[in-house]
């Protein structure tokens, strides 16, 4: 377990540290406010051992220089927006093009760099409250943007989050946690035995950049199938085109919820620990990503070096540059309506 010592630090004048949840069945869940970051899962395997199933850092001085995005809370808009451009109400807003000629993950300084407030630290072991106002014209997007994140931990092994916002004028929201997972624990080995199913028949085709087309395809015949039981590692260096660009899977998968009710959209069981992972959401759609751009110049938890295809993202959201796709589900937040999701991620062995 990462030591809290390890993550009191000041940033710009705002107290970092680390918050531990726990639950009677050893299950062990640390963050900080630093980003709104998961940084430990602690679950035990099928004979008991405990083993830490999320990619991150020992301390927050590596948080602060490595890779940011582990665990992170992403926003204000996740993914891909196109030309790093939306118009909204009329008028064209211009965001950093921070991924070659787009925008990505809410921009230079998103979410997963800002130190978040911490509303209830210290009255519940189950149960941790977090706030950031993201004020308008942060990075460029309009409106006071008002966040409450909140995780909890349950006694069946269920970590929820349930993302609560409101803004003073209209704006775009598109919120997601973007943590890495190896069921294995400790991220020693690629994720190519861990089974995936998911509940899902369609996915977005897109550009050789990854931007959406519009296009909805069937995942039946290709190797996006994942209806049924399937190993990561099966087809994850196929000459496929959309695997090809991906350098592995960067695709984000459609969800029968149009309502936006909570459903079960994967389940992933790694077989040698015997550890399960279902995913439940709110959301119309999941990102689906097999961390392609980790090269081992990343040295984690334990002196690990990640690796390429050393961890899973199951991130759950609304499509990639939905602000430029009116068909897509609406992305746009207005005054007076609160954006409410959430996400559940449920551990056990088999």
């Amino acid at each position: 377990m990462v030591n809290r010592e390890n993550f009191k630090g000041i940033i710009n004048g705002r107290t970092v540290d680390l918050y531990t949840l726990t639950n009677n069945n050893g299950m062990i869940v640390q963050i900080t406010n630093y980003g709104c970051k998961i940084v430990t899962v602690i679950v035990p395997d099928r004979e008991g051992r405990q083993g830490d199933v999320v990619l991150g850092y020992d301390n927050l001085d590596d948080y602060l220089h490595g890779e940011n995005s582990f665990g992170a809370i992403i926003g204000r808009v996740s993914n891909r927006i196109d030309g790093g451009r939306f118009t909204l109400e009329g008028k064209e807003y211009t965001l950093a093009k921070n991924h070659g000629e787009h925008h990505i993950h809410g921009g230079i300084k998103n979410f997963s760099n800002r130190v978040w407030e911490v509303i209830n630290s210290g009255t519940d072991s189950h149960k941790i409250t977090l706030h950031y106002l993201s004020e308008d014209g942060e990075e460029g997007y309009p409106g006071n943007l008002d966040i409450k994140m909140i995780y909890s931990l349950g006694e069946d092994n269920t970590l929820r989050l349930d993302y609560k916002v409101t803004t003073d004028k209209t704006t775009i929201v598109n919120l997601t946690n973007h943590s890495y997972f190896n069921l294995a624990g400790g991220a020693f080995r690629p994720v190519y035995d861990h089974i995936l199913q998911m509940n899902a028949t369609k996915f977005l085709w897109a550009r050789p950049d990854l931007i959406p087309t519009g296009e909805i395809r069937d995942v039946a015949g290709t190797p996006m199938d994942f209806t049924r039981p399937m190993a990561l590692g099966k087809h994850i260096s196929s000459d496929y085109e959309m695997i090809r660009i991906g350098g592995g899977y960067d695709v984000c998968y459609v969800l029968d919820n149009e309502d936006g009710s909570l459903i079960k959209c994967a389940e992933v069981h790694e077989p040698i620990s015997g550890r399960r992972l279902e995913c439940f959401t709110t959301e119309p759609g999941v990102q689906l990503y097999t961390s392609h751009h980790l090269d081992g110049s990343h040295v984690g938890k334990n002196g690990v070096a990640y690796q390429k295809h050393c961890a899973f993202c199951l991130e759950t959201q609304h499509y990639p540059d939905s602000p430029n796709k009116p068909e897509f589900p609406s992305v746009v937040l207005h005054p007076g309506e609160l954006h409410e999701t959430t996400t559940i991620y449920k551990f056990d062995v088999e």
